[in-house]
C-alpha cells in the first residue's frame, strides 16, 4: 500500500526560500580589517584591581624574534604602515646583500656533489703502498704524579718517534685494498680522539698527509686527493669542535658570529698549541695540509687570523715541486678558504695565479720523464688536473664580475691558449657571460692545441653553457656550423655522439625542424655502423628528450623527417619503452586540441603498440597502470569530429591492439558510449536508420568487449551504465541484454575482492551496485514477451540465493531498498524518465493487475525482512534488530500509505521494537516523532497525529 506523490508539490515544498539580501561592503572573499582598541579601565575608588586589554604583549615571541619580523604575516600586517614597510624592507636588503657578499649560497656545488665522480673516474689496476702508522710504547707509563715539563718532553718525544720510523709500510695493495685502509686510518683517527689520545691523532693526520707527496701510480692521485683529504676534515671538525666546547661559559655555547674577545683564555692557549704543533711538522706538504685542514681555528685567536694565514699558506705552495701536487694543494686551500671565508677573493685569485706563472712546469723534463717511467700520455696526464683547476676557477668566479672573466681570457691567450685551461674557465663562469662571448672562445678554442686536450671537449664545453644560455642573435647560425664542422669529423662514436648529445639542445632552443632534421640525419650516420647505437642509449635518450622539450607540436615533430628512423635505433626493448613513455608524457602535456592527423595517429599508435607489447606476465601492476594511463591519455585526445564512423573503426582497431591492458578496454568502453551519446545528441533523440544502426553498433562493440574484463564489479557497472547508454538511445532489446546479463553476473561476486592489494569485504560494493541497478530498473519498460516485472523479479531471485555473510543485514537493506522501487513503480506518473521511451506507468496506466502484482512483491518482500528480524532476536544481535526495525520504519513513514491499517500497525510495531531493548538512539527517536507531528499539520497527512499518538517514547531505565 504505496502512497501516491506529487513529485512537483514535494520538489517546491521542499525548496529553500529565497530572501534578498542587500551585502553593501560585504563580501566573503574581502580580506577581513581588524582594528587593534586598547582600553584601559581606571580603578575606582576603594577598588584594589584594574585591568587593561591590550593586542600588544610585552613578552617577546620566540618565533617572531627568529625570523626578525620577515615572516610573510608580519609583512603583510606592515603593510598598512609604509614607515614600518620600508624599514623592513631596507633591513631585509641589507642583510641580503651582506649575506651575498660574504657567505656561499645554495647556487654554489659543494665540494661533497663532486666527490662520488671523481673516485669513480679516477681510477687504477696497478697496485699501491701505505705507510700505515704502528703507535708507540714510549711514555705509557707516566703517573698522574709526573710534572707538566716531563708531560710536554713525552709527547715532543712522540711527535719525533714519527720521524723516527714508527710506520709500516703495506704493498702490493689493490685500489679496494687500499681505499679500505684510507678508511681503517679514518676510523682510528676518530677512535684516538674519543680515548684522548690528541697527539696519537695527529700522528695519524701527518701520516695521512705525507701520502698526497707520493704519485707513484698517477692516474690514482685525484682519488687518493679525495680520500685523504676526509681524513683532514675529520680532524679539523674535531679540533674546532674540541676548541669550541672549552668556550662554553654555564654551559651556554659561543654563537656563530662570536669574537676572539669572548673566548676564554684556555681555549685560546689549547688553539695556540695546536698551531705550535703543527708548526713543528719537518716536511712541507704535511705541515700544509694539516695547518689548512684546521684554518677555522684562528676565529679563536684573531679577526684577521684567517685573511692573514691564507697568503702564507698560498706562498708555501710554492715550495712544492710537482705541479700536480701542487695544484691539488692549492684546491685544497680553496675549499677550505670557501667554507670559512669565502669573502676574501683575493687571496684565492693569488692562490690561482701563482698556479698560472707555474704551468709551464707541466710540460717540464722532469713531468716528462715521470710520465714515461709511468707509460702515461700526456692527454691523460692532463685530464688528471681538472678536478682541481675546476674547483678552484668554481670558487673564483662564484659571484664574480664579468670583468674577471675577460681577465681569465687574456691569461689564456697569453698561455697559448692551453685548451685544458679553457675548459676549466668555461665551466666556471656563468652561462650568461660565456654564451656573450661565444665567437671568442670558438676563436681561442680553434688556436689551441689539440695534442694535449682535444677540441670536441671544448666544444662540449661551450655547448653546456649555450644550453643555459642565449648568445647573441647574429652570431647564432656561425655558431652552429663552427662547432657542427668539429663534431661531425670524429671517428670514435662515444665521443662524437658526447658532443652531439649538447648541441642538440642549442638546435632545438634556436633552429627550426630544417637544421634539427639535419643534426638527427647526422647522427643516425655516425650511430648506425657496427651499431655502434648499443653503447649510447643513454646519450640518445637524452637527445630524444631534449627534442620534444622544444619541439612539443608534434604534427611539426612527425614532419622532421629523421626522427622516426632515430627511434629506430632504440632496439634494446626497454630502452625503448622508456622512450615511448617520454614521448606519450610529453604529447599528453603539451597536446591542448584533439587531433584526426594521420601522421600523429598512425606514430603515437605505433608508439603506444610498443609500450603494449612489452607487457608480459612478470610486469609490475604499476609499470601495467602506468603504461594504460598513457595509452589512455592518447585514446582521449583522438577526435574524428562528425565522422561518428571513423571514430569507432579508430576504437575497434585500438581494441584489437591493446588487449592485454583492461584499463585500456575500460576507456574504449567509455569512449564507444560517449560516442553513442553524442550521435544522440547530434540527431536529438530522433535517430533515422542509418544512425540507429551506428548506435547498435556501438553497443554491440560493448557487449562483446565487456565480457573480455577480469574485474567483476568493473563488469556490473559497465554493464549497468552501457545498458543505459543503449536505453537513451531506444535500442530496447540490447539494455534488457544488458540488464539480464549483470543480474546473471551477482551470484558470481565473490565474497572479499582486492583493492590497493589489501583483500576487502564486497557487501558494501555490490549493495552501492545493487541500489544504483534499482534506480535504473524504475525507467525501464517490460518485455511484451516477458512476465510483469521480469527484470526485478530475476534480480529478487538472485539476491535470495545468493550466500551472505551469517553477520551481515546487506541483504536486508537491499529488501527495503526494492520497497522504495517498488512504492516508486505504483505512481501515476514516474519521478523521472528517459526521452522517447515509454516506461511502465505508460504502458500499463495505472492498471489493477498491475498494481497488483506490484502489492504481492512487496509483500513477499516486507515477509523476508520480518523473518530476519526474527532471526536477530538473541541478545548479541539485539542492537542490528533495533537499526534494521527502525530503518524498515523510516522506509514505510516515507513511502506506505498509513492509511492502511494493517501498514500502520506494522509501522506501529516496528517502532517498538526499535526502542525495545534500550538500544534505540534517544534523538534520533525525538527528532522522528517531531517529524511526524510536523508531517500531521500538512493537507492529507492528518492520519499522522493519530500515529503520533500511537508512537511512545521509551527512555533507556
Amino acid at each position: 500500500h504505496a502512497r501516491s506523490r506529487n513529485y512537483v508539490s514535494e520538489s517546491d515544498v521542499c525548496k529553500l526560500e529565497s530572501v534578498p539580501l542587500d551585502f553593501g561592503d560585504y563580501h566573503p572573499l574581502k580580506p577581513i580589517t581588524v582594528t587593534e582598541s586598547k582600553t584601559k579601565k581606571m580603578s575606582r575608588k576603594g577598588s584594589t584591581s584594574s585591568t587593561s586589554s591590550s593586542s600588544s604583549s610585552s613578552m617577546m615571541d620566540p618565533l617572531s624574534s627568529v625570523l626578525d619580523g620577515t615572516d610573510p604575516l608580519s609583512l603583510f600586517a606592515a603593510a598598512a604602515d609604509p614607515v614600518i614597510t620600508t624599514a623592513t624592507m631596507d633591513n631585509t636588503r641589507k642583510k641580503r646583500d651582506k649575506d651575498d657578499s660574504s657567505a656561499v649560497g645554495s647556487d654554489f656545488e659543494p665540494w661533497s656533489s663532486k666527490r662520488g665522480e671523481i673516485l669513480a673516474r679516477y681510477t687504477t689496476t696497478e697496485k699501491l703502498s701505505i705507510n700505515l702508522y704502528m703507535g708507540s710504547e714510549k711514555g705509557k707509563a707516566t703517573t698522574t704524579g709526573s710534572a707538566v715539563s716531563e708531560k710536554v718532553r713525552t709527547r715532543l718525544e712522540e711527535l719525533d718517534d714519527l720521524e723516527e720510523g714508527s710506520q709500516k709500510e703495506l704493498l702490493n695493495l689493490t685500489q679496494q685494498d687500499y681505499m679500505n685502509r684510507i678508511e681503517e686510518l679514518n676510523q682510528s683517527l676518530k677512535d684516538a680522539w674519543s680515548s684522548d689520545q690528541k697527539v696519537k691523532a695527529l700522528k695519524i693526520v701527518i701520516q695521512c698527509s705525507k701520502l698526497l707527496s707520493d704519485t707513484t701510480v698517477i692516474q690514482f692521485y685525484p682519488s687518493k686527493f679525495v680520500l685523504i683529504t676526509d681524513i683532514l676534515d675529520t680532524f679539523g671538525k674535531l679540533v674546532y669542535e674540541r676548541i669550541l666546547s672549552m668556550c662554553m661559559d654555564n654551559r651556554v655555547s659561543l654563537s656563530d658570529n662570536f669574537s676572539p674577545e669572548s673566548v676564554n683564555d684556555t681555549a685560546k692557549e689549547t688553539c695556540l698549541n695546536w698551531f705550535f704543533k703543527i708548526a713543528s711538522i719537518r716536511e712541507l706538504i704535511p705541515r700544509f695540509y694539516v695547518e689548512a685542514a684546521i684554518l677555522k681555528c684562528n676565529k679563536f685567536l684573531s679577526k684577521t687570523g684567517i685573511s692573514e694565514c691564507l697568503p702564507r699558506l698560498t706562498s708555501m705552495i710554492r715550495g712544492i715541486g710537482d705541479p700536480l701536487v701542487a695544484v691539488y694543494a692549492r684546491a685544497y686551500l680553496c675549499r677550505v678558504g670557501m667554507e670559512v671565508a669565502p669573502q676574501l677573493k683575493e687571496s684565492l685569485n693569488k692562490n690561482f695565479f701563482d698556479f698560472l706563472l707555474t704551468f709551464k712546469q707541466i710540460h717540464g723534463d722532469t713531468v716528462q720523464n715521470q710520465l714515461i717511467v709511468q707509460c702515461v700520455e700526456i692527454p691523460l696526464y692532463l685530464t688528471l688536473y681538472s678536478p682541481a683547476i675546476d674547483w678552484i676557477l668554481q670558487c673564483i668566479a662564484y659571484r664574480a664580475p664579468e670583468v674577471l672573466l675577460t681577465e681569465m681570457m687574456e691569461r689564456c691567450k697569453k698561455l697559448g691558449n692551453n685548451a685544458l685551461l679553457l675548459n676549466s674557465v668555461m665551466s666556471a663562469f656563468r652561462a650568461e657571460f660565456i654564451a656573450a662571448r661565444s665567437m671568442d672562445f670558438i676563436g681561442m678554442i680553434k688556436e689551441c692545441d689539440e695534442s694535449g686536450f682535444p677540441k670536441h671537449l671544448l666544444f662540449r664545453s661551450l655547448g653546456l653553457n649555450l644550453a643555459l644560455a642565449d648568445p647573441p642573435e647574429n652570431d647564432r647560425l656561425q655558431i652552429l656550423n663552427e662547432a657542427w664542422k668539429v663534431i661531425t669529423k670524429l671517428k670514435n662514436p662515444q665521443d662524437y655522439i658526447n658532443c652531439a648529445e649538447v648541441w642538440v639542445e642549442y638546435t632545438c632552443r634556436h633552429f627550426k625542424k630544417r637544421e634539427v632534421n639535419t643534426v638527427l640525419a647526422d647522427i643516425i650516420k655516425h650511430m648506425t655502423p657496427d651499431r655502434a647505437f648499443e653503447d649510447a642509449y643513454p646519450q640518445l635518450q637524452s637527445i630524444i628528450q631534449k627534442v620534444i622539450t622544444y619541439i612539443y607540436d608534434f604534427s611539426l615533430l612527425f614532419s622532421v623527417e629523421k626522427f622516426l628512423p632515430f627511434l629506430d635505433m632504440f632496439q634494446k626493448e626497454n630502452v625503448r619503452v622508456e622512450v615511448c613513455k617520454c614521448i606519450m608524457e610529453s604529447f599528453i602535456k603539451h597536446q591542448q586540441e584533439s587531433t584526426k592527423d594521420p601522421v600523429i595517429l598512425n606514430a603515437l599508435l605505433h608508439i603506444c603498440k610498443t609500450m603494449h607489447d612489452s607487457v608480459n606476465a612478470l610486469t609490475l601492476e604499476d609499470e601495467k597502470r602506468m603504461l594504460a594511463a598513457l595509452i589512455n591519455g592518447f585514446i582521449k585526445m583522438v577526435s574524428f569530429g562528425r565522422d561518428f564512423e571513423q571514430q569507432l573503426s579508430f576504437y575497434v582497431e585500438a581494441r584489437s591492439m591493446f588487449c592485454n591492458l583492461e584499463p585500456v578496454l575500460v576507456q574504449l568502453i567509455h569512449s564507444v558510449n560517449q560516442l553513442a551519446m553524442e550521435t544522440r545528441k547530434v540527431m536529438k533523440g530522433n535517430h533515422s536508420r542509418k544512425t540507429a544502426a551506428f548506435v547498435r553498433a556501438c553497443v554491440a562493440f560493448c557487449f562483446i568487449t565487456i565480457p573480455s574484463l577480469s574485474s567483476i564489479f568493473t563488469r556490473l557497472n559497465l554493464y549497468l551504465h552501457s545498458g543505459q547508454v543503449a536505453l537513451a538511445n531506444q535500442c530496447l532489446s540490447q539494455a534488457d541484454a544488458f540488464f539480464k546479463a549483470a543480474v546473471s553476473l551477482v551470484p558470481e561476486v565473490p565474497k572479499t575482492i582486492s583493492i590497493d592489494g589489501k583483500m576487502r569485504p564486497s557487501d558494501a560494493f555490490l549493495l552501492e551496485f545493487l541500489c544504483n541497478f534499482f534506480s535504473t530498473l524504475l525507467v525501464v519498460p517490460d518485455h511484451p514477451e516477458q512476465g510483469v516485472l521480469f527484470l526485478v523479479r530475476g534480480l529478487l531471485n538472485v539476491i535470495q540465493d545468493y550466500t551472505w555473510e551469517d553477520n551481515s543485514d546487506d541483504k536486508v537493506r537491499i529488501y527495503t531498498n526494492v520497497l522504495h522501487l517498488l512504492s516508486a513503480m505504483t505512481q501515476e506518473t514516474y519521478i523521472y524518465h528517459v526521452d522517447k521511451v515509454d516506461s511502465n506507468d505508460t504502458l500499463y496506466g495505472g492498471d489493477s493487475k498491475f498494481l497488483a502484482e506490484i502489492n504481492k512483491l512487496c509483500e513477499t518482500v516486507i515477509a523476508q525482512i520480518l523473518d530476519h528480524l526474527k532471526t536477530l532476536g538473541k541478545e548479541e544481535t539485539l542492537k542490528r534488530q533495533s537499526q534494521l526495525a527502525l530503518y524498515l520504519f523510516n522506509t514505510i513513514l516515507a513511502h506506505g500509505d498509513l492509511r492502511n491499517n494493517k501498514l500502520n500497525q506494522l509501522s506501529v510495531n516496528l517502532w517498538n521494537l526499535a526502542q525495545k531493548h534500550g538500544f534505540a538512539d534517544t534523538k534520533t527517536m525525538v527528532k522522528t516523532l517531531e517529524y511526524i507531528r510536523r508531517r500531521s499539520k500538512q493537507p492529507e497527512m492528518s492520519h499522522f497525529a493519530d500515529l503520533a499518538l500511537r508512537l511512545p517514547l521509551q527512555s533507556r531505565t
